[in-house]
């Protein structure tokens, strides 16, 4: 699957900034691949991209449509139909992250077929994964995990890999996500894999390597979330990580989108080597990331202290203060590179 660039980056009309993170993910880490933002009457969601219209974004010279926003089990409102069809008729391909495939919509198949474009479903693929087997296999593996999802995995594992590589590490990111694939070019949305296959398509994902070359996987959902930890355990199982570093969101009290009550940073710490020594005996935690969006600096700075002090681990925000304590813990703890 190959996305032409630049892209414009559809936001529909969603209520908060989480449902675009998707769209804010990609301006983050692939900012010059962008061109502007598309945002119907309502939409709360800001990149920080020019607002454009359809036609000006094509005329601007935006090549792809990417639908960036997301709602809970990937559906495509039935008012966002209507900006898809505009945008291939304009010229641009469309490409999506959500559950449904785009060609299912007769009015969005046909657009297509008219014009010439192209449509790209990220989160289906031809692939066909084996079950995973649990063997291990060379090389070495780091997983973000989370206290809930969207607390910052993709954003943790990408900025690690970074880190990694400028520390001379032989490092890549391997992306699980639907955003993780627009960012790297490569990847499985494992939420849109059968359920018998996630920890198959993991191994794949993250496969034999040299011994030195450490893989560093995207986190999805969390084992304490009751809506998603399915996901989460066949990752876990198939990427067989000897390393993990807990994200957290510290203003939450239940998870997002239900009423079940926040696990703490010890409870997915104990429950992750738990699960996970079922492939790695040795699996351990690196660190503890967290989002500190909602804090000033003091009180950032000062709970990181707290947190890392409370767990014996080097706690940051990746984001705001990089990753160089979790580097030096992987370091102490596996070696240089």
């Amino acid at each position: 699957m190959e996305i032409a660039r630049p892209y414009l980056l559809f936001l529909g009309d969603v209520p908060d900034t989480l449902a675009a993170k998707t769209a804010i993910g990609i301006v983050d880490w692939r900012r010059d691949w962008c061109i502007g933002q598309v945002r119907l009457p309502g939409c709360v969601a800001d990149t920080g991209l020019s607002d454009m219209t359809i036609p000006e974004g094509a005329s601007a010279g935006a090549r792809t449509l990417i639908i960036g926003a997301v709602n809970a089990g990937g559906r495509l409102p039935d008012h966002w139909i209507a900006s898809i069809v505009e945008a291939l008729e304009a010229g641009l391909d469309v490409a999506s992250g959500l559950h449904v495939r785009l060609s299912d919509f007769p009015e969005i198949r046909q657009a297509a077929e008219k014009h010439g474009c192209q449509l790209h479903d990220v989160r289906h693929n031809s692939m066909s994964f084996a079950t995973g087997k649990g063997t291990k296999r060379p090389g070495k593996r780091i997983l973000a995990v989370g206290t809930d999802c969207s607390v910052g995995k993709k954003y943790t594992a990408l900025a690690m890999d970074k880190a990694m590589n400028e520390r001379g590490y032989k490092s890549s990111f391997c992306a699980t996500g639907q955003t993780g694939v627009f960012i790297s070019g490569r990847g499985v949305a494992l939420d849109a894999v059968v359920a018998d296959f996630i920890s198959g398509a993991a191994e794949w994902l993250s496969p034999a390597t040299d011994e030195d070359h450490w893989q560093i996987v995207e986190g999805q959902g969390s084992l304490f979330h009751p809506s998603f930890a399915g996901v989460t355990l066949g990752l876990l199982h198939g990427s067989q990580p000897d390393g993990f570093i807990v994200c957290h969101e510290p203003t939450r009290t239940t998870m997002r989108g239900v009423e079940t009550p926040l696990p703490t940073i010890q409870q997915v710490i104990d429950m992750t080597i738990q699960c996970g020594q079922l492939t790695n005996p040795d699996i351990r935690c690196v660190g503890i990331a967290v989002n500190t969006t909602a804090l000033d600096d003091d009180e950032a700075l000062a709970y990181l202290a707290k947190v890392g002090e409370k767990h014996g681990l080097p706690a940051t925000d990746p984001v705001r203060y990089g990753m160089e304590a979790i580097v030096d813990k992987v370091s102490a703890e596996f070696g240089t590179p």
